[in-house]
Formats: structure tokens, sequence, C-alpha cells
């Protein structure tokens, strides 16, 4: 080791033209304190486990690292608006946490106005970064005549993305925890809007009553009818404001995504979560 560290020296001054690489930690310096170390004449590189770029461009997906590297607001976006972007950015996992996941601007700061950050939204939906859902009032055809422009949700452009910004381990998503539960829902929420997307010709909202006692997670539009969508997380199907709303506009047809296999009842298809992108079939 000694003879090793040694000729790091004469390499430098005398063999230039040799590119040598030691690879060890530093235990031996340690326990050789008597031992001369080649002072400036070695370069230091602290080496940890392939990070997920990295491991992107191991791999042949050079191209995925590339659009990783490329993805910051700063590059893209006005410089004046940026700060806001972020703000937004990152107030969406606690949006979505919530019970009434309606966008709240006093959680991006305090006392925050919308005239403030509408451009902000405008700019990540106009991106395709985030998924904008108004709330309509009354559900009736075209639901963009009835579309309440002041109160609306946000939701991420991937589930995966939503989970990697709330920390979220596999084991959690895969197993379950009892913490877990509350978040769950925003999850599956984030999933079934990002299937509702990819189909073709429909619009996208969600309901509810002036007194908030009814909230239906989607309405859908596709030109001939609405369909109301509730989300579940699991395989509970009670179905209150579904019910409620059922009773007062009476719809051709009412969905319930679950865990649950698929059920049809007199009023109510129960299509299992797999097979969202099923709906309008």
């Amino acid at each position: 080791m000694a003879k090793a560290l040694s000729s790091l020296k004469y390499f430098y001054e005398n063999a230039p033209q040799y590119h040598i690489v030691c690879a060890g930690s530093l235990l031996g310096i340690a326990l050789h304190s008597g031992t001369s170390f080649p002072v400036g004449k070695v370069d230091f590189l602290k080496l940890y486990p392939l990070s997920f770029q990295e491991f992107l461009m191991a791999t042949g997906k050079e191209r995925f690292a590339k659009l990783l590297s490329q993805r910051d607001f700063s590059k893209h976006a006005p410089n004046e608006i940026v700060p806001r972007i972020r703000m937004i950015w990152n107030s969406i996992p606690s949006q979505l946490a919530k019970e009434n996941k309606k966008f709240i601007y006093g959680m991006v700061r305090e006392g925050a106005r919308a005239k403030d950050y509408e451009t902000a939204i405008m700019w990540l939906s106009d991106c395709g970064l985030v998924h904008k859902v108004s709330r309509v009032n009354t559900p009736n055809l075209p639901l963009k005549a009835y579309e309440d422009l002041k109160a609306f949700k946000l939701f991420l452009v991937d589930v995966g993305l939503l989970g990697c910004m709330m920390g979220l381990r596999q084991r959690t998503l895969v197993e379950g925890n009892d913490l877990f539960v509350e978040f769950k829902g925003a999850l599956t929420e984030q999933y079934v809007l990002q299937q509702l997307v990819t189909l073709s010709n429909l619009n996208i909202y969600y309901y509810t009553n002036d007194r908030g006692s009814c909230e239906i997670d989607f309405l859908i539009d596709d030109g001939e009818m609405v369909v109301p969508v509730e989300v579940k997380a699991e395989e509970n199907l009670r179905a209150k404001s579904l019910r409620t709303y059922k009773e007062k506009y009476q719809p051709e047809i009412s969905v319930r995504t679950s865990m649950a296999d698929y059920r049809k009842e007199e009023w109510l298809v129960n299509l299992p979560l797999y097979a969202v992108e099923e709906i309008m079939q």
C-alpha cells in the first residue's frame, strides 16, 4: 500500500502520459499514519452507487436521461414566474391529500391570491405537466357551459411522479400501511384521471353541490351524455354521494371504479380500476 501510494508521485512527475486510477477506502491510510502521501499529485473522486440518471445511461437509455436533464422549469419558463411555478408544483401533493381536493391558493403561500399564480398554473397546464379539472355546479350538456372557473383541482401528469414527490416507498404501495389510507385515495384519483385524459373527445370535470355535501370525483361528457364517476381506492363500495347525485339528476348511467370486480346493478356499474379506459364502451 505504501509503495503504491509513493509511485503515484513518480507517474505524475515522470510519466504523465499514463493515467492511473487507484480504488479503495481511506482505511489503509488511517492505519499507516507514518506513510507519506503525494499531496498535490493526486485528484480525489468520491464514488457512490449509480444515480437514476447514471443507471439510465448505463442501460442504454440515454434519451430518457437527456429528458430528465431538460425538465428544469427555469430553462423554459419566463424568469419572473419561475418561483411561482415551483411553489405551485410543490404544493400539488398536499393539495391532493386533502379530503376536499379543490385547489387552495393559501396552501401555496399565506395570503396568496389567484391573480398572482394564474399565469404559473396556465404555464404548467400548457406544458402538459399538470391537468386542471374544473368544477361544474350543474351537470347538464355541455358541461363547459356550467364550468366554475374559480374552483378546480390540479393533478400531476403521472401517478409515479406523485408517489416520488411524496417519498412513497414501493413496499408501502404494494403491501399497504395503516398510515397510508388517506393519501391512497389521492393516488387512485390521479391514476383514474390519467386514464381518462387519454380518451379522445372526452371533457372531464368534477361536481360539488352548493352546500358541499355531495361531491362526485369526476364528471365526463362525450357530447351525448354526462357520466358521473366515483373513485374508490379499495373494495369499499359505499357511494353515498353518487346515490345522492343519482336521485337528483337521474343520469343514464353511473360509474364507480374500485378494486372490486365488474358488476352491473340497476343504476350503477362497478368498473375495476384496471379497466377505466373502457368506461365509455
